[in-house]
């Protein structure tokens, strides 16, 4: 027996049972997607961040509100998410501020309920994708170590029709089940890497926006007064 060629990663999985390769197949699928989605959210943190950045050097540069709502208007589509809750602010105060017989706690909180349905929509759509990586990683351990139980119960009734049990005999099966487990891992660990530091990344910007959202809300209320 070549051991070198029985024991190959591709030979194994090739001579596994249907039921392991089907956690195989399983695993794979799940390490591609989440290699394509821990790709696209990465762009997209990063692509939130940076247009955050420069609307908040714009907005406390002490430019006129008009001046930036209007911007945000014009390039709505390409807008980060703090540029769309200015805008749904501003929006709201334009409106509600020339109305008879509101108080100015009235307009202040239409102001602030807008921004933040806008705020919900907005972590709604930068938080895509978060739980598909959460359950990547916590999930495909244990697909891989079902694969490897029963490879191993396969490999043990296979050896129970065999008189005589060496170690070439029996490390074929034992390896076929282990390569199941490996593939978990493989599947898990990055995912749970990529789940914990964009849910760090997430969380910072969640915060900029809610302390955006407080102090845009003070700024139009002293604009009233």
């Amino acid at each position: 027996m070549n051991v070198t060629q029985d024991l190959s990663i591709l030979q194994l999985i090739l001579e596994a049972s249907a039921v392991v390769q089907i956690v195989m197949a399983i695993l794979v699928w799940i390490s591609f997607m989440s290699c394509y989605y821990i790709c696209v959210k990465w762009f997209a943190v990063r692509s939130a961040r940076k247009k955050t950045e420069q609307f908040e050097r714009d907005f406390w540069s002490g430019g006129n509100l008009s001046n930036l709502y209007n911007q945000a208007v014009n390039r709505s589509y390409h807008a980060g998410s703090m540029e769309r809750i200015f805008e749904a602010g501003f929006s709201e105060f334009t409106k509600l501020k020339g109305q008879k017989g509101l108080e100015a706690s009235d307009v202040i909180d239409g102001i602030r309920r807008a921004m933040r349905a806008t705020f919900q929509r907005e972590m709604d759509a930068i938080e895509a994708h978060l739980a598909f990586l959460a359950s990547a990683g916590s999930v495909s351990p244990y697909i891989g170590l079902f694969g490897t139980v029963w490879g191993i119960m396969h490999a043990f009734r296979a050896l129970g029709n065999v008189g005589h049990a060496t170690l070439a005999s029996v490390a074929p099966g034992i390896a076929e089940a282990l390569v199941a487990t490996a593939a978990g891992l493989f599947a898990a660990i990055p995912a749970v890497l990529a789940y914990n530091r964009f849910s760090h990344d997430i969380d910072r910007l969640s915060t900029r926006y809610e302390s955006f959202m407080e102090e845009f809300s003070n700024i139009l209320q002293r604009q009233m007064r």
